[in-house]
C-alpha cells in the first residue's frame, strides 16, 4: 500500500497534509498489507494561490508514480496506490494505466465515500477530528463555497480555487464531528477494503 497526498492548503483550519494524513489512515487500516512511506506531495496547482501549498504538478506526478512502481515491482508482485488528493487523479491514471501495460499488478484507489463535500468541508474536517484532533482549529472553521462542485469547475480551472472560494473551503466545516468523521472513516476503510479482496482494476488502473 502506497499512500499518496498533497501538500496544500485546507482552509484556515485544516493542516496542510490533511489528505496524506487521511490516505495514511486508510491504508494502515487494511487487514494483512505492507504499507510504505506516504508520497507526501502531489498535483495541487488549483491550490496555488493560497500561503503554504507546494505542488509538483501533474507531469511529475505521473513520472513519480511510474518510476515508483517500476522500481517496487522489481521485488513485490502487487502495488495499491491509495489516494488522498483528488488532483492527483488523471495523473494517476496515466501512470497506472502505463505500469498495467508494461505487466505490472498496480492498482490505486481513491479516498472518497458518497455525499462528500468537496474541499476542507464537513467531510475532511469531520476525518481529521476523528484522525488528528489535535491538529484541528474548529475556533477558525468557516463556511466556504456551498455551490455544486460541477458549477465551480469553469472557475476553478481558469482561476483555481481562490477564484471560487476567498477562504479555500468548498462546504461547511462548522458542523463536523469526530463522530461523524470515525462513522466516514469507517465507509472509507470497508469500501477500500472490499475493492482489495475483489481486486478489479479498470482500464485506467482504479480498482472498482
Amino acid at each position: 500500500m502506497v499512500p499518496v497526498g498533497s501538500f496544500e492548503q485546507h482552509g484556515p483550519h485544516l493542516p496542510l497534509d490533511t489528505d496524506t494524513r487521511i490516505a495514511r489512515a486508510v491504508a494502515q487500516a487494511l487487514p494483512d498489507v505492507v504499507v510504505a512511506p506516504a508520497i507526501e506531495y502531489g498535483a495541487s496547482g488549483e491550490h496555488e494561490g493560497f500561503a503554504g501549498t507546494i505542488s509538483i504538478g501533474a507531469e511529475a506526478m505521473e513520472t513519480l508514480v511510474v518510476e515508483y512502481g517500476r522500481s517496487a515491482f522489481r521485488w513485490t508482485k502487487r502495488v495499491l496506490f491509495v489516494n488522498g488528493h483528488g488532483g492527483n487523479g488523471p495523473a494517476l491514471a496515466k501512470a497506472v494505466a502505463l505500469l498495467r501495460y508494461e505487466g505490472r499488478d498496480a492498482a490505486w484507489v481513491p479516498c472518497a465515500v458518497a455525499g462528500a463535500d468537496a474541499h476542507a468541508g464537513h467531510t475532511e474536517t469531520s476525518l481529521l477530528l476523528h484522525l488528528s484532533p489535535d491538529l484541528v482549529h474548529m475556533s477558525l472553521a468557516e463556511t466556504g463555497n456551498l455551490s455544486p462542485i460541477a458549477d465551480l469547475m469553469p472557475g476553478m480551472r481558469s482561476g483555481g480555487m481562490v477564484a471560487v472560494s476567498q477562504n479555500g473551503v468548498l462546504g461547511n466545516p462548522v458542523g463536523a464531528t469526530a463522530e461523524d468523521g470515525a462513522y466516514i472513516f469507517g465507509e472509507l476503510v470497508g469500501r477500500v477494503t472490499d475493492g482489495l479482496a475483489r481486486w478489479e482494476p479498470g482500464p485506467d488502473g482504479r480498482l472498482r
